[in-house]
């Protein structure tokens, strides 16, 4: 479903440019200068309306949270709430996952949180997946050693998909539950979360903790395989 356009957004975002990045290429290997004293750099991949963001950032202010959004009408409510709770913990980028090690030097970010991404149902779409391995490549590249995926969605394909692709790329699953809250309800929630809960729809979650790993020869010669395809349609 596409947003409804925010009145007066470049007025709106323009008051909440402190807590934007504009060029986060520039901050490669230096996101840590924002906040000296963060115990860890955590990235948020589709903040949507920031209601995680926000309340995240409060639980932990010793913890720096970069959240991603490429929606316009989107960040700029999230970049409110920041704004409006006085949060000096948490940024903001228009970013792609798949460029995340262009944005953040290998080891910079200590955990990922990918809530409730786009599920791209059809076989076709599985490239785009945020836990397909093209991206879990992307993401070891930027990772701490033993750095994690934090994982919530309410589309049962995709987690029980995720859970098979997740670990054939050098991460050790743990935590794994289809039905996060119930017994009430577990963490912060989403925007979407919160709406799901009331409902009575369960949520899936698990954590993804990085190890070692060296990437077959079969995978690279499956994706070189599969981009020649690509190139040729």
């Amino acid at each position: 479903m596409r947003m409804r356009k925010k009145k007066n957004l470049v007025p709106r975002m323009e008051a909440c440019a402190h807590w934007l990045v504009a060029d986060p290429g520039a901050m490669r290997g230096r996101w840590r200068e924002l906040m000296p004293g963060a115990r860890a750099v955590r990235l948020e991949l589709g903040c949507g309306k920031g209601r995680f963001t926000a309340l995240t950032a409060a639980a932990e202010p010793d913890v720096l949270l970069i959240a991603v959004e490429k929606v316009p009408d989107a960040m700029v409510v999230a970049m409110e709430r920041a704004r409006d709770a006085g949060l000096e913990n948490v940024r903001f980028i228009d970013a792609d996952a798949a460029a995340l090690p262009e944005m953040f030097a290998p080891g910079e970010v200590d955990r990922i949180y990918l809530n409730f991404c786009d599920p791209w149902p059809k076989s076709n779409q599985k490239k785009r997946r945020l836990t397909h391995g093209n991206f879990l490549k992307q993401y070891r590249k930027v990772l701490s050693p033993g750095g994690q995926l934090h994982f919530k969605s309410d589309n049962d394909k995709l987690f029980e998909w995720s859970l098979e692709e997740i670990p054939r790329f050098g991460f050790v699953l743990s935590e794994v539950t289809r039905d996060l809250h119930a017994h009430g309800p577990v963490g912060v929630m989403t925007d979407y979360e919160a709406k799901f809960y009331a409902e009575g729809k369960s949520i899936n979650r698990c954590v993804a903790t990085m190890v070692d790993w060296t990437e077959p020869e079969e995978t690279k010669e499956n994706d070189s395989a599969q981009s020649a395809q690509g190139g040729n349609t």
